[in-house]
């Protein structure tokens, strides 16, 4: 089973339209992140060798936008199953083993999610008292992204799993 014929997979309406709208805004915001860190990192570089004088809030910003680039992508990349996976093997499989291997990955997958949304969002609970150093945030503040894009991942997971046997339609309705 190649990528695209799982896409095609969630091209319908109700529940996959709105996945997939949640799935749009995680990655918008994960592109926004990159741009922030990479304005960022542009100030930090320039007040330190031009100005001489080195932003103490710019590293903690760096990681924030770092780590919410990465999970929201991370989490948009299971919506669109463009995420580690056996696709080769796959389409080597009969239609019931593929389909077996495709549950356990996204079984994998969710269980990963669920796991990183839970312990994140402990950790994140856990520092709310801690400032970080330089910025006026909470020091665990980097541990919220990683939580919502581990729910994220559970929840597109899940879904490709519900999607995971159901045969592919093509536009001629076959």
């Amino acid at each position: 089973m190649s990528m695209s014929e799982t896409d095609d997979r969630t091209s319908a309406s109700g529940p996959q339209r709105w996945l997939a709208v949640l799935a749009s805004v995680a990655v918008h915001l994960a592109a926004l992140a990159m741009l922030g860190l990479v304005a960022v990192q542009g100030w930090q570089v320039f007040a330190r060798y031009v100005l001489n004088n080195s932003p103490g809030w710019s590293e903690p910003v760096t990681i924030l936008l770092l780590t919410t680039a990465m999970s929201l992508g991370a989490a948009a990349a299971v919506h669109s199953n463009r995420h580690f996976g056996f696709f080769l093997l796959a389409g080597q499989l009969g239609p019931r083993m593929r389909c077996a291997l495709e549950v356990l990955i996204q079984i994998v997958v969710a269980g990963l999610g669920g796991v990183l949304a839970w312990w994140a969002w402990l950790l994140w609970m856990d520092g709310l008292h801690i400032k970080t150093a330089g910025a006026s945030f909470p020091q665990s503040i980097n541990y919220l992204p990683v939580s919502i894009g581990g729910a994220l991942m559970l929840i597109f997971a899940v879904n490709r799993m519900v999607l995971a046997c159901r045969p592919v339609t093509t536009e001629g309705g076959v």
